[in-house]
Parts: structure tokens; sequence; C-alpha cells
């Protein structure tokens, strides 16, 4: 890839460049010199040169100029083409990392900044690979990226699916369509011993949720003869491996009715022990559930991104307070929950402390941290690639003093 092209220059004002000189690859409209080099005459999607106010390079970049996050960096090297060879490269790379910690091929196998291709999601289900171009410019160069997929993993299919509010920002519109190949309505996965069927085209995200693996595994070990109660338990990822490992009774609590029925059929393929299932929504229901008495010797609560943007951090942030509350109301002496949080507006701290208002309650202590599975690396430089925060919370147990 030593060809040079030229792309067009847009310049920084001064000292807009110590943070991508540190590292992060995300550049923002008011850090751009647009007197100098009009950011609103950039082609959206297009790839420019990015340089300092001195006039030296610092990389390239897709550019969206109607945007606040304008600029996503692909390079520090400004004399690359971007083009399907420079995508087969970076997909290379990114293999090659998953073929070391993967013996088989389920796997995120793009997670954007973390393997330098911001705006990008790849997930790999064997021979299928599902898509989510999350910026202008990654869905303006879909193609070379689909290209060079076929020729690194020869898929029998791939799929875009496009969605959610990243999309929205930059201006796009949800798209799903096969772009090479066949895929069927239905793809399966292996995880942690486990056989799942999932809906590609009509599931979350791209039908599957590989961060939680290892959280999952974690868990295994603590199901035998335990009461389990799985919120936001969508196809059943934490729910089938547990009541495979043992767990004298597992409750799974979704709103989505298909997705329960879909669990229902993973249960039934696993050969596990019926699960009671409830459809409703989860607060509703833990609030009921205390409302009874039930308790529970280990529950994972694993909501969906309650805080989507900043100015949902107020309502989300107590969304989070309240359903930890409950949470560890309905937690048995000597019980575990696994609770986490996937927005990355709300950081580790003030996850703590919602987490802490629950605890006042009773004697708990955290045991144990989780965080995203090694399929989904953190860019150091970019805190933003640190979404999962996970933490496995223990109430202690009360013990009777011995008669003398």
């Amino acid at each position: 890839m030593s060809a040079t092209h030229h792309y067009p220059v847009l310049r920084l004002r001064p000292k807009e460049d110590r943070r991508l000189r540190a590292g992060h690859l995300w550049i923002y409209s008011n850090e751009i010199d647009v007197t100098k080099t009009p950011l609103h005459g950039m082609i959206p999607g297009s790839v420019c040169r990015i340089e300092d106010a001195q006039g030296k390079a610092i990389g390239l970049a897709h550019i969206n100029p109607h945007t606040l996050l304008c600029g996503r960096l692909l390079s520090r090297d400004p004399h690359l083409l971007i083009d399907e060879a420079f995508y087969q490269e970076r997909l290379h790379q990114a293999l090659r990392m998953r073929e070391k910690f993967f013996s088989a091929p389920f796997y995120r196998l793009v997670h954007g900044e973390g393997d330098g291709l911001p705006g990008l999601i790849i997930d790999r289900y064997e021979d299928t690979l599902v898509m989510q171009p999350g910026s202008l410019g990654m869905d303006r160069d879909i193609a070379l990226v689909a290209n060079a997929l076929q020729a690194l993993l020869h898929p029998t299919g791939i799929l875009l699916k496009a969605g959610g509010a990243a999309r929205r920002l930059e201006g796009l519109e949800d798209r799903v369509e096969v772009l090479f190949g066949q895929v069927p309505e239905r793809l399966q996965i292996w995880e942690n011993d486990c056989l799942f069927e999932m809906d590609p085209r009509g599931g979350q995200k791209t039908g599957w949720f590989y961060d939680h693996r290892a959280n999952r595994r974690r868990l295994l070990s603590y199901a035998p003869g335990r009461r389990v109660l799985d919120c936001f338990a969508y196809l059943g990822a934490f729910s089938i491996p547990l009541a495979k490992a043992g767990a004298l009774e597992v409750t799974a609590v979704d709103s989505s009715a298909p997705a329960l029925a879909l669990l229902e059929e993973n249960a039934r393929r696993n050969a596990v022990a019926p699960i009671r299932i409830m459809h409703d929504d989860a607060m509703e229901t833990l609030a009921r559930l205390r409302d009874r008495g039930e308790q529970f010797d280990l529950i994972v609560l694993d909501p969906p991104a309650l805080i989507k943007s900043k100015k949902d951090f107020k309502e989300g942030s107590i969304a989070y307070r309240r359903f930890n509350d409950l949470a560890m109301r309905l937690l048995a002496p000597g019980g575990i929950l696994f609770t986490a949080s996937c927005s990355h507006h709300l950081n580790r701290e003030t996850l703590l402390g919602q987490i802490a208002f629950g605890a006042q309650r009773g004697d708990y202590a955290i045991i144990g941290e989780g965080t995203q599975d090694m399929d989904h690396p953190i860019h150091p430089a970019v805190p933003e690639s640190s979404y999962l925060k996970g933490f496995y919370i223990h109430r202690r147990e009360l013990i009777a003093d011995e008669p003398e």
C-alpha cells in the first residue's frame, strides 16, 4: 500500500491537534480552521488529509461535514490510499488477533476504533458476516469492505444490518440488505458449550451480543443448585448455559415476545429443563417479585443502554439506580448479582454510586469486575471504545453464633 493519493486537506485550528497527537481518532467540527480549509465544501463521507495549524500532516480521516463529530482518523500515514487493499490489511490484522484467542469462528471480527476501523462493526457467525457501518464514511466504503471480506474469508453470505442512533446522527437511514451470497433467516452460534439460533435481520444489533461471553462463562461454576433470575434475557445467552450447568431453576424476563420464543427454542435445543418465562417490563417484574417476597441465589441484570446520549443522563442514571436497588432486594443471603451497563455515557464510578445506593439496605461486597471480551478491543487513547462495565456483587450471609 505504498501508493500516494492527493486527498483534499482539512487544517486544524492552533493547538487542536493535541488530542489526536495523543492517540485519539476523533475530530470535531469546531476544531477545523474553516477560514483556511472549508469543511462544508468537502464531499460527505469522503477521505481527507488532516493537518495541524502549521500544515504538518496528522493522517487520513473519513469526513462528515454535517456532524459535530466530523472526522474519524483511519491512518496516520498521509500517503496511503484508502482502498480495498487498505481494508483487507486491517481486516487481516483483526482476524489474526481473533484466531489467537478463539478456537471457533464465532466472534466480533471488527470493533470500530479498537481495530483501527472507526465507525465499523462486523460480527462473524461461522461462514456468515453481519456488518454495521455507523459512520457516513464507512457506509460510503461498504463495497470496498465487502470485497475485502470476500477475498480474505470467502464467506457464504454478508448481511448489512445498519441502524440505530449513531447512524441517524450521521444522516443515514436504516438498512438491512444482503451484500453478497446467501444469508439464512436463522444463524447458529456456539458459545459456552451451548448451541443457539438467532435472527440476524430482526434481532437486536447484529442478532447476538458476543461482548458478555467471558462474563457468562465466569458465572457457570456458581450455577449448580441455585435459583437464577435473568433480566433482559433476550435469547438466553446467560440463562441457558446456567441451566445446563445445573441451576435448580431459571427465570428469564424480557419484553420481547419473539426473543423469548427463540429462547424457549434454544432451551429445547440444548436439552435443559424448561425455563420459567416472564414476558413483561423488567422494572415492573422486579417490583412484583419483590412484593411477593421472592429471592434468588443468582441474578443477572444486563439492560440495554439506558443512556443513549448526554441528554438522557439524568433519567437513565436514575433507572440504573432503581434496577440495582430492586435486584439487591431480591438477592438471597450468600447470593451473587451480576450487574452491567453498556452505556458509554455512564462511567464506572457513576455506576458504582448507583449500586451503592441499593447496597445501603444490606451487607454487600463487590467480588469481581467484568468488561467486554477480547474480541471487543479497547483503543488505549479512545475511552469511548471501552463501554461495557460489570460488577459481581455478593450478599454476605449472616452466620449465627455457635452454641457453647
